[in-house]
């Protein structure tokens, strides 16, 4: 039974993936999904994306073993959403681009930005590797199979639904993906673990005290996890391609908004999942937690139902890692390589004149790259060193340069620049000298590092161009450019290799 539901499920993301075909017709529907999701869907999304497999599986391991206190890492995610959706969100969407390369270089006018397309593609990428060798854990259990088979059933369907109808078909999926998770965790294990475990009283006679301690997981742990997943979330291009799909600056603010309670919530629920649990069951690994009391407790088909919210909460992070990816790759990454070759890259032009082709285009994008995960899933065991890494560039060395654009005027590209250079350095330079790039001290001397360069070099040099800083200005304020020569115009005032 629990097998068929699973199967089910497998089938319906691939049907929901080949009904978002139907609506994408260029390239703004594949990548942004036309810029007009609406606030049930934006939320469904928005929340389906950030929440993946640590989010699901991992807040209810750290509530296993830290109770109450595990909801941080969930609540640091929040937190980042809150940000994003109150203070950022409204703006971004009003820039109406594709990448976060591009509001850099809308912002600075300097081409040598796109050169963050290449670590937000490192990040982005290692997302969606993550992603992959999580939902293939559970496979492995459900069907029997070695890795790498799970990591080839799960990869090909999230490549399939993807490359379809690109961002049209990833909401579709993404909103059952929703429904599943909101299904499986708030009215199926929450209420079946809490029961099992005898409730508040029992809990309480059962655990240790600090099981209700918000602080056993430790400061120096929090404030990391809000450094880098509070920090992550307002940068990161997996976030940002989806506030790009919203119909409106406002559907982005309070969608957004609602999103980051749910996702409070959910962090909530996590723990008190894994809280209940740590009082009847032992597992060797916490990360075993969750599907335990799947199997342990929950009857036949509603434990499918819950191993299903698990596979869907990594899918949905998949699927968005992977066509932000894809969009970093072709439009940021592609032109960037072509300009060092001192060739002039056409993509605006290109998809004028054939929007169809420009689809074909990305779609090739979506599947070479999902292979390429695939490929590198099966090969690696471990890729948490790998995420950490890219993770803390992306926050050491990007955050100061993006936030520093919507909130100081005198902020300059060569102070950009200077700030990513200074930033990634320096976050590197640090894991090598403290020898664990597991380490906290990195990502914060990237941000020390990088923001003493953003204010200083923007200091001494020039203010940015009055015709780049129009444009930005208008963009903010969602009119069109002072000469409607849009963001290809930004993106050309550098057209020497960089």
């Amino acid at each position: 039974m629990d097998l068929t539901i699973i199967v089910i499920y497998l089938a319906a993301m691939v049907a929901f993936g080949w009904w978002g075909k139907s609506r994408t017709q260029d390239s703004s529907d594949f990548l942004v999904a036309g810029r007009r999701l609406g606030p049930v869907l934006y939320t469904g999304t928005m929340a389906a994306v950030v929440l993946g497999g640590a989010s699901t599986v991992g807040g209810v391991a750290l509530g296993y073993e830290y109770g109450i206190s595990g909801a941080w890492l969930v609540a640091a995610i929040a937190f980042g959403v809150l940000a994003l959706s109150l203070f950022f969100a409204g703006r971004i969407q009003r820039l109406r681009i594709f990448t976060v390369a591009q509001m850099l270089a809308l912002r600075y006018g300097v081409g040598a930005t796109a050169a963050s397309g290449v670590v937000m593609m490192a990040y982005t990428l290692m997302l969606t590797v993550t992603s992959t060798m999580a939902y293939a854990t559970v496979f492995n259990v459900l069907f029997g199979t070695d890795r790498v088979v799970s990591i080839l059933i799960g990869g090909v369907i999230v490549v399939i639904y993807s490359s379809i109808g690109g961002m049209w078909s990833i909401t579709l999926t993404d909103m059952v993906q929703f429904a599943l998770k909101t299904i499986g965790v708030f009215f199926l294990l929450l209420p079946f673990t809490w029961n099992h475990a005898g409730g508040l009283d029992g809990i309480k006679a059962r655990a240790a005290d600090s099981v209700f301690d918000l602080g056993a997981i430790g400061t120096g742990t929090i404030i990391t996890y809000v450094v880098v997943y509070t920090l992550g979330m307002l940068i990161g291009q997996d976030i940002w391609q989806r506030v790009f799909t919203a119909r409106s600056p406002q559907v982005a603010r309070w969608g957004g908004t609602a999103a980051g309670v749910y996702c409070l919530l959910y962090g909530v629920a996590g723990a008190l999942i894994g809280a209940a649990a740590s009082t009847f069951i032992t597992v060797d690994n916490r990360d075993d937690a969750y599907a335990t009391i799947a199997e342990s407790i929950l009857p036949v088909g509603i434990s499918g139902l819950v191993l299903a919210a698990a596979v869907a909460a990594m899918m949905s992070t998949a699927s968005g890692a992977l066509i932000a990816t894809a969009t970093v790759a072709r439009t940021d990454v592609q032109p960037l390589l072509a300009r060092l070759v001192g060739r002039t890259p056409a993509l605006v032009q290109d998809e004028a004149e054939n929007p169809e082709h420009d689809v074909l285009a990305n779609r090739i994008y979506v599947v070479v790259i999902g292979l390429v995960v695939v490929v590198i899933s099966s090969l690696l065991d471990d890729v948490v060193s790998g995420l950490t890494i890219a993770y803390d560039i992306l926050v050491g060395g990007l955050l100061v340069p993006i936030l520093g654009g919507f909130l100081w005027r005198r902020g300059t590209g060569a102070g950009a620049v200077t700030a990513m250079v200074a930033g990634t350095v320096a976050t590197l330079g640090t894991m090598a000298i403290v020898g664990d790039v597991l380490a906290n001290e990195p990502v914060y001397a990237g941000l020390a590092a990088s923001a003493v360069a953003y204010v200083v070099v923007s200091l001494l040099t020039r203010p940015t161009d009055p015709a780049v800083m129009r444009e930005w200005t208008d963009r903010l304020a969602g009119r069109e450019s002072s000469d409607g020569s849009g963001v290809a115009a930004v993106l050309a005032t550098e057209e020497r290799p960089i």
